[in-house]
């Protein structure tokens, strides 16, 4: 069965919840200390006081659960920004100023951030779901920026444009391959797009946080 065969589960019992966030924290608390190889599955489970089949009944692999953790930690920001909205006169001004901020959010747990963004790049279809949630929060994190509620095609197209530099420029620092000053300025030209495709006549809209849209979750036991 496939990703898009797979029913959708019930949501999580508040019990299951709070034993997924304690999962969650686990993950992040040993990325952060050792990045990647650090995070364990035998130990997230110790560290989270679930048994170990418990855990991979919620994630059934390491890479699901370091994708969630990248998911959770963009929830995580997605609040933040709303509560204190980019100020850019623009909309391109604005999305790459939140994107720097979400960057150096990450930027302050570089072994963090580096076990995330692996996990993507390990990822295989068996996680599309848990990484195309990554991509919709992504999404809607710009298009808060934006204040876009009805995006056209176009400006779609130059949001998903935007989310592929904003990995890459992430991949490529993580790696030593570019400064933090190189990755505003990719950042800054990249969000250009977004003035570029605006509808003819538009004026920049105000910001106006649109309602937040929880991620599906699995049902586990």
């Amino acid at each position: 069965m496939t990703a898009e065969d797979r029913p959708a589960s019930p949501p999580l019992t508040e019990r299951q919840e709070a034993r997924r966030r304690r999962i969650l924290h686990a993950s992040a608390q040993l990325a952060g200390r050792g990045g990647f190889d650090a995070v364990q599955m035998r130990e997230v489970a110790e560290a989270a006081g679930v048994a170990l089949g418990t855990l991979y009944r919620y994630f059934p692999s390491k890479i699901h659960l370091l994708v969630a953790t990248m998911q959770d930690q963009l929830q995580h920001m997605h609040t933040t920004l709303r509560k204190r909205p980019p100020a850019g006169d623009s909309s391109a001004e604005r999305v790459a100023e939140t994107l720097m901020r979400a960057f150096r959010a990450l930027q302050r747990e570089p072994q963090l951030a580096d076990a995330m963004v692996r996990a993507l790049t390990f990822a295989d279809r068996s996680v599309s779901p848990e990484v195309d949630t990554v991509s919709r929060l992504t999404t809607a994190i710009i298009l808060d920026a934006m204040g876009a509620e009805h995006p056209t095609p176009e400006q779609l197209s130059a949001v998903r444009v935007i989310e592929h530099t904003w990995h890459s420029a992430l991949i490529t620092w993580l790696s030593g391959r570019a400064s933090i000053a190189q990755v505003k300025i990719d950042i800054e030209t990249v969000c250009r797009l977004i003035d570029l495709t605006a509808p003819a006549g538009a004026t920049a809209p105000a910001v106006t946080p649109r309602a937040g849209r929880p991620a599906p979750r699995r049902r586990a036991e």
